[in-house]
């Protein structure tokens, strides 16, 4: 198992991208407040600047003597409470309300994106520590709320980064058209990334690879193809910026590929891990060698691989019969010599 090393933080992306919810219209209205907030997306490149929005209104942190700040950048130690203001702004001609709470950050499975635990979710980090002032806010057209909150960090928490949101939830629920009935809300979040003091410690691992190869029927009938999965791992305690490079070796360490790989997350938050797909176009119909991933993050490097072994089965399969036919045409041919003999 690789060994933990120090490591200095990624820089956190700094803008959110709402994702809208489709749920049935006709759900009780209780249902629906648990249910609307199935997946919260919120991403964006690093280094990206501005408030949280989606056009109609947005998140974000009050700003302080030194400017304006596009996320909550919070340091405190076990045991200590934070405060701060986070400031809901409605861009349209109408009042619109609001449903606020504090969530927990995670990766997606799927694509490995930034999100985060909806309302009816058990929150264990960020969104169980964090309180806004009030549960529900009302902004007027072209207005403005500042809602205070405070974040209270366990005694028992763990040292390194944590992630999450101060997110504002559509109360209304507008039908989305189409022929089934169909409900659609909206959300924003400002994101939180809270460092707990302690040993920060990162550890990134490359798991689970596997290949499968898409082959034509015949060599040379159409583009082969692999798809190269793979687990990547964040074991540490600090958010990592991974990059992931795959090579492919065929016999005699022959280099048949090497890239970047694509779709890695910019962002993986500590003790997420997300499986990851990788195309491989052109993969040879005929080869043995081995599939390598390595990954790399500051002070991280660690790779694994799988074997690739590609053989035309239809070909392989003729020949196979022919030699099986082979066989038996010559045994039949001595046991008919053998037989004229006696």
């Amino acid at each position: 198992m690789p060994r933990p090393r120090p490591h200095r933080s990624a820089r956190p992306p700094t803008t959110l991208r709402p994702l809208r919810f489709s749920l049935p219209s006709a759900l009780p209205t209780a249902l629906l407040t648990a249910l609307s907030a199935v997946l919260l997306a919120l991403s964006a490149p690093p280094g990206t600047a501005g408030a949280a929005e989606n056009g109609e209104w947005s998140v974000h942190p009050v700003s302080t003597a030194l400017g304006g700040r596009p996320y909550f950048p919070l340091a405190a130690g076990p045991g200590t409470t934070l405060t701060d203001r986070v400031t809901v702004t409605n861009k349209t001609a109408a009042a619109l309300s609001f449903r606020l709470y504090a969530a927990d950050a995670y990766n997606t499975e799927r694509d490995g994106g930034f999100a985060v635990r909806t309302l009816g979710e058990r929150q264990r980090g960020i969104g169980a520590w964090a309180r806004p002032g009030r549960e529900r806010i009302t902004v007027p057209a072209r207005g403005s709320v500042t809602v205070p909150f405070t974040l209270t960090v366990p005694e028992d928490a763990e040292p390194g980064d944590h992630a999450g949101a101060l997110v504002a939830l559509d109360e209304r629920i507008t039908p989305a058209g189409g022929s089934v009935a169909v409900g659609v809300r909206q959300a924003v979040g400002a994101r939180v990334h809270l460092r707990v003091s302690g040993p920060a410690v990162s550890a990134l691992s490359v798991e689970d690879v596997a290949v499968r190869r898409d082959r034509p029927l015949l060599p040379g009938t159409g583009e082969s193809r692999a798809l190269i999965s793979y687990t990547l791992h964040n074991r540490g305690n600090t958010t990592l910026a991974p990059k992931v490079v795959l090579t492919a070796r065929g016999l005699f360490g022959r280099t048949l590929l090497t890239r970047d790989a694509t779709g890695v997350p910019a962002e993986l938050l500590p003790r997420q891990k997300v499986r990851l797909t990788e195309r491989w176009r052109g993969a040879p119909q005929a080869e043995w060698g081995e599939i390598r991933l390595t990954a790399t993050a500051p002070d991280v490097r660690e790779s694994a691989g799988a074997r690739y072994v590609a053989v035309p089965w239809l070909p392989a399969a003729v020949l196979a019969l022919l030699a099986a036919g082979g066989g038996l045409a010559i045994g039949f041919r001595r046991r008919t010599r053998r037989t004229r003999t006696a």
